[in-house]
Formats: C-alpha cells, sequence, structure tokens
C-alpha cells in the first residue's frame, strides 16, 4: 500500500503547470520572476505619484500598495479559485497601459482620487464583460496568437534597452558605456550560467545573473544601497489612503477603454504562456484570468493601486527557463505580498541596478519573441492570405515601437489603443483573419502576389543527368564525390555535346573553358 501511494504521490501532473517543485526552488524561481519585473511594477507608482506632485513618501506608498495589490493579484490568477484565476503562471502587476490616461487626468484637473475612482468602476465593467469577450477565443488560430507573442517580444526590447542605458533618460550616464557594459556583463553571465551544463543553475541563471551583476556593480561603486535601511521596516496598505475615491464620468470612459486594453493584453499573454507551456487554454480558461484580471482591478484603487494585468516579461521567463509550475509563480506572488509588507525589503530589491535588469531583459523578450516566430513556423501558408495577415498585424504592431508619437493627431481614445503593440498587433491580427479566413466572399482562388511561392516543381527529363548523391551546396551542383557538376544553358549543351561525341573533350575544365567561350543563347 505504502508504495503504491509513493507512485501515486509521484506521478506526472496532467497538466505541466501543476507540477510541485520543492519548496526552496519554488520560492527560488519565484524570486526570479519578482526581479524580473520589479522594475516595471514600480515605473507606473513613480510616473503617476510624480505626475500627482505627491511627496516621496507617498510615492513610497503607492509602491508598496502596488507590490501587495500585485502579489495577491498573482496568487488569485496563478493558484486560482472557482471562476477566478486561469491557473497558468501568470504574474499579475500594474498595466503600463493606463499611465497616459492617468497622467491625462491629472492634468485635466482630476488626482490621484479620481484615477482610483475611474479604475474601480472600469474595472466593474470589465469584470462584467470577462465572459463575452473570452468567446473570442476561436478567432486565435496560430497565425494570430503566433504574430501577438512575437510582438509582446518585440515591444518589449525598448524597454530592455533603455533599461540597460540606466533607466532615466535624464541622468547624465544615460547611455554610457558604463550602463551598457554592465548590461552586457549580465548577458554574458546570464549564457555562461546557461552553458555549464548543470540544469539547475541553468534554469536559475537570469536570478543567478542578476545577483552576481548586483554584486560587481556594488564593487564597482554602481549600485547604491544606502537608503535600505530608512524608513519603516513593517507596513500594512492603509486603504483609500489618499482619500475616497471621485467618480468622474469623462474619466471613467476613458479608462473603461484602458480596461479593455489591458484584458487584450492579459488574452494575449494568457494564450502566449499557454502556448509556450504547451497547455490546453479555451475560452472558460480565458474567463476565469479575466475575471481574476479585473477583480483585481478593482480591489486595486482600495489598496492604493492602479489596474493590473498580466506582466509579458514574466512569459519570456517561462519560455526561457522551462519551468511552467503555477505554484512557482504563486510563490512569486507571495513574495510580492511580503515585499509590500515590508517597505525594506522592496528598497533592498529597488537598490538592483537597471543596467543589470537590461542585460536580463535582452534574453528574456527576445526569447518572447523567438516563442512567437516558433509558433508562425508552425503555420500553413500555401494557397491563403495567412502572409499578409501576418505581415499586416506585424506591422501595425511595430509602428509604436519604431514611432511612439505615430498616434499623437488621432482621437484620445484611438491613440490610447493602438499605441500599445501589444494590442494593436491583436486587434489587426484578428481582424485580418476574420477577412481573409472567416469572410471568404471575394477572395482570390490563387493567392495574392503577397503569399508565399506557388509549389516547386521539377521536370522528370531534368532529372535524368543526376546521381544518388548529388546536391547543390551554395548555388552549385556538387556530384557525391565532392566535384562540381557544371550547369549548362540549352545552348552551350548542344556545343559541349557535340565536342564529347567528337573526342574532343576529357575533363571537367574542358567543359568550362567551352562554355566560357559560348553564348548562353544562340539563335
Amino acid at each position: 500500500m505504502k508504495a503504491v501511494s509513493s507512485m501515486k504521490h509521484q506521478a506526472k501532473p496532467q497538466r505541466p503547470e501543476d507540477e510541485r517543485l520543492p519548496l526552496g526552488r519554488s520560492f527560488a524561481y519565484g524570486f526570479q520572476h519578482v526581479l524580473t519585473m520589479y522594475g516595471g511594477i514600480i515605473a507606473v507608482p513613480l510616473i503617476v505619484g510624480t505626475a500627482a506632485g505627491v511627496s516621496q513618501d507617498d510615492i513610497a506608498v503607492l509602491i508598496a500598495s502596488c507590490l501587495f495589490v500585485g502579489g495577491a493579484a498573482t496568487i488569485l490568477q496563478s493558484y486560482g479559485v472557482k471562476f477566478f484565476g486561469s491557473q497558468l503562471p501568470l504574474v499579475q502587476g500594474v498595466s503600463f497601459a493606463g499611465v497616459a490616461t492617468m497622467t491625462a487626468i491629472i492634468s485635466g484637473g482630476g488626482g490621484l482620487q479620481t484615477i482610483f475612482g475611474a479604475v474601480l468602476v472600469a474595472s466593474v465593467i470589465g469584470l462584467v464583460l470577462a465572459p463575452f469577450f473570452a468567446k473570442i477565443i476561436r478567432f486565435f488560430p496560430p497565425v494570430v496568437t503566433g504574430v501577438i507573442i512575437t510582438t509582446i517580444g518585440l515591444t518589449l526590447m525598448p524597454v530592455a534597452a533603455n533599461w540597460a542605458m540606466g533607466g532615466n533618460r535624464t541622468a547624465d550616464n544615460y547611455g554610457s558605456l558604463t550602463n551598457i557594459g554592465l548590461a552586457a556583463g549580465t548577458l554574458a553571465l546570464v549564457l555562461l550560467m546557461s552553458k555549464l551544463g548543470s540544469a539547475a543553475i541553468s534554469r536559475l541563471s537570469i536570478l543567478l545573473a542578476i545577483v552576481a551583476g548586483t554584486i560587481i556593480a556594488a564593487l564597482l561603486g554602481l549600485a547604491d544601497f544606502s537608503n535600505v535601511a530608512e524608513g519603516a521596516i513593517f507596513a500594512f496598505p492603509q486603504p483609500f489612503a489618499f482619500g475616497w475615491p471621485v467618480f468622474d464620468i469623462a474619466a471613467i470612459i476613458s479608462m473603461t477603454i484602458v480596461i479593455l486594453v489591458c484584458m487584450t493584453e492579459t488574452t494575449a499573454d494568457i494564450l502566449a504562456v499557454g502556448e509556450i507551456a504547451r497547455t490546453k487554454v479555451d475560452s472558460r480558461r480565458i474567463a476565469d484570468g479575466l475575471r481574476a484580471d479585473m477583480l483585481s482591478s478593482a480591489v486595486a484603487p482600495i489598496f492604493n493601486s492602479f489596474p493590473q494585468t498580466a506582466f509579458a516579461q514574466n512569459v519570456g521567463l517561462v519560455a526561457i527557463t522551462g519551468i511552467r509550475s503555477r505554484y512557482v509563480v504563486a510563490a512569486g506572488g507571495l513574495i510580492m505580498v511580503i515585499l509590500g509588507l515590508l517597505p525594506i525589503l522592496g528598497r533592498l530589491v529597488a537598490a538592483v541596478p537597471t543596467p543589470v535588469l537590461g542585460g536580463a531583459g535582452i534574453v528574456l523578450f527576445g526569447t518572447v519573441a523567438a516563442s512567437g516566430i516558433r509558433t508562425l513556423a508552425k503555420v500553413d501558408y500555401e494557397g491563403n492570405m495567412n502572409l499578409v495577415i501576418v505581415a499586416v498585424a506585424l506591422a501595425f504592431g511595430t509602428i509604436p515601437v519604431v514611432s511612439p508619437t505615430f498616434y499623437d493627431a488621432f482621437p484620445t481614445w484611438f491613440g490610447i489603443i493602438f499605441h500599445s503593440g501589444i494590442s494593436s498587433a491583436a486587434i489587426m491580427a484578428v481582424l485580418m483573419n476574420l477577412l481573409f479566413n472567416h469572410l471568404k466572399a471575394g477572395n482570390p482562388e490563387r493567392a495574392s502576389v503577397f503569399v508565399a511561392s506557388p509549389p516547386r516543381m521539377v521536370r522528370a527529363d531534368e532529372l535524368t543527368a543526376l546521381q544518388d548523391g548529388d546536391s547543390f551546396q551554395g548555388g552549385k551542383l556538387v556530384a557525391a564525390d565532392g566535384t562540381e557538376i557544371p550547369v549548362v544553358t540549352a545552348a552551350q549543351y548542344t556545343v559541349v555535346k557535340q565536342k564529347l561525341d567528337n573526342g574532343e573533350i576529357s575533363c571537367v575544365e574542358d567543359i568550362r573553358k567551352i562554355c566560357d567561350e559560348t553564348p548562353r543563347h544562340q539563335h
């Protein structure tokens, strides 16, 4: 009986995301997730708090609150309860999509209370829409998901580059060789640890490289830990610390658009991590994930935080480490909650130099793009318009990356949606897929000039001169023994054949000489 029980205990889970790792490894990998997204989760409260003109202490409260809420949201999303949580290794945090809208609300005379009121109402609207939003799963075949995953990686590369340059564009050393060198050193450490042959070290390569990079930075005087001991050690986020929310109709409408963008991004990330983890994702699972997303966003303003969404950075970490366990991510969520309750630990993690995160980010975000390319490689491009779908959707997804001001002259609501490369690519890929693969009326019988070339053919008589072992290498026809077989035109072949019959040719060099002397076309 004990043996049977032991076998059941060690049985491989039916879903890869349900794998349980030892506690120590779970928290180590979870901490790696926290470090990967830490720079992103503190950036939003820093930007919004500065725009609102609040004190440094109040900004610290916003940061701690965002960590606390993000951690709780991550646990809900990854561990999951009935109707809430996709039960996938997804890390939740404050969405960048709302930064422009929140700063616009402040510029229009509103304050943090107006932002919190708009987030609360818009998130409740999103919670109601979640089940309907999830029904679009059938419109996300590989040609769509591949574009979205690739775009996620591409749109995150400027973030990695900015981190590698220092993160603060106003700093004197922004873009210095010192910063970029530190990022390059961290990247080299990631690659080196991935090459050591140890599976454990390889999977922890991001975390270990970040720790090692931080130590190197400290030895070089590039890391500042002087502020770690200042301030409170323990602090519970106070509900409505900035006052009761204010409900403004215009702000709510603008924030509802942001919430729809967040839902689009979360849907894309659920599909992406499902593809990477090689697990089934259906409309029910997407709906559960979106409900967790929206519930977290609705609770966020109560604890002085902002809209929540799945973090694409961590999708890359799942891809590069191969750790697909949702319990690892739940452990990372618990770490975030602790960081939110222990500001001193938050200050310690915040001391990690931004270029170090940039070096790790290059690998992480590049891996996301590579995963998307792998998905696109499975798509059938023959006799259809899939290449056009990929081309147009990728183009729209990269426009905000290569030209951030492209949508500045558009209406605000339009700019909010399409300024996110992920949202742009997702919307265009779905629309193009509908146009060409679902509404097929008007499609040409033969695909357009933009799609993949037609099937290749070879005439039977062209094969008579070939022998087993012949191959085509570097534009040349090579025999099995490694000698080059001359490729001639019909006119040259006539001349050579005549000389062969007359015994005037004895080697390949003679054939080449005759071909050089004979025009390629004779009339």
